[in-house]
């Protein structure tokens, strides 16, 4: 299972193209610049992120889509080493390399291979690692931003360009919409230090079989029903989850998001955030642009998110 759970965000300084071949050609660089060698590199990932797996040394090397990330992912190098002091189960980043750095106008990250293989942990792993990762008192000298999910939003509707015109003004009629309910929500969990892409595609498996958290750019101070309600979404509406496997996650963290009056809000808010996120993709992703429409048509018409394919 591929996470497809990005905030939605958008960037007016978001190059025209990024492809495999784009990526391909600032991951080279990105090598020779610190000395990897990049042949035989397998791409793991091509969204918000092209996720590259070195096969010459255990490095992961990570290049933004998005060529103003370099505030967002000089905190997710903060983070990542923050959490390492903290022996939190994260991924590592890379600890004798100056990063982030821009590398053909992308900004660029290297983190430590985990495994060899792509093996994700199981629910209640999750939920153990959020309901650890809450108590902890993150320091002040991270600079976490308080998390504006319609900032994103409306950002993404202004610069998406492969929507056709009837779907553009369905989006943003009800991201207008949503955006007034969830003025409107009471949430009941603490305030504070979240993910803030919490899904089980965010959790792997590293070589010694511990469950380890990964892509640690989203983490933000917000109520924490957000690192809750995509594993919900992913059971309720999609089907990605087994009722047994969902039960655990509950179990384990100790909260069940779908007995909160506001879950069926936040999750809204939610799956137009996965569904922006796609539409940002379909000019370069040919799956993404059958993918998209079906999603907005779904969500126009109340229609049934089970066909929904996993990115």
């Amino acid at each position: 299972m591929v996470s497809d759970a990005s905030d939605g965000g958008g960037s007016s300084e978001r190059a025209a193209e990024f492809t495999e071949e784009s990526a391909g050609t600032v991951l080279r660089e990105a090598c020779a610049s610190v000395g990897l060698d990049p042949a035989g590199a397998e791409l793991l990932r091509l969204g918000s992120n092209a996720v590259y797996r070195l096969s010459t040394a255990p490095v992961v090397v990570r290049i933004a889509r998005d060529t103003d990330a370099l505030d967002e992912m000089q905190r997710a190098v903060g983070v990542a080493r923050w959490l390492e002091g903290e022996d939190f189960p994260a991924t590592r980043v890379l600890g004798d390399v100056e990063q982030p750095a821009v590398i053909g106008g992308r900004v660029v990250t290297y983190w430590v291979n985990l495994q060899d293989e792509v093996e994700y942990a199981h629910l209640d792993e999750l939920a153990d690692l959020l309901k650890r990762l809450h108590w902890l008192e993150e320091p002040k000298s991270l600079g976490l931003p308080h998390y504006d999910p319609f900032g994103k939003v409306w950002d993404s509707l202004r610069t998406l360009d492969g929507a056709s015109e009837a779907d553009r003004a369905f989006l943003e009629e009800r991201t207008g919409e949503l955006n007034k309910a969830y003025d409107r929500l009471d949430f009941v969990l603490p305030f504070g230090m979240i993910h803030g892409d919490a899904n089980v595609g965010n959790c792997l498996r590293d070589r010694t079989g511990r469950a380890v958290l990964i892509d640690l750019d989203g983490f933000a101070l917000a109520p924490r029903e957000w690192d809750l309600v995509l594993t919900s979404l992913y059971y309720e509406r999609f089907g990605w989850h087994t009722r047994t496997e969902y039960e655990s996650f509950v179990h384990h963290y100790g909260f069940d998001l779908m007995n909160w009056p506001g879950y069926p809000v936040l999750a809204d808010v939610r799956e137009l955030m996965m569904t922006l996120w796609l539409g940002h993709q379909v000019t370069t992703n040919s799956r993404a642009a059958e993918e998209f429409p079906r999603r907005v048509d779904s969500i126009r018409t109340g229609g049934s998110r089970k066909d929904w394919q996993p990115y």
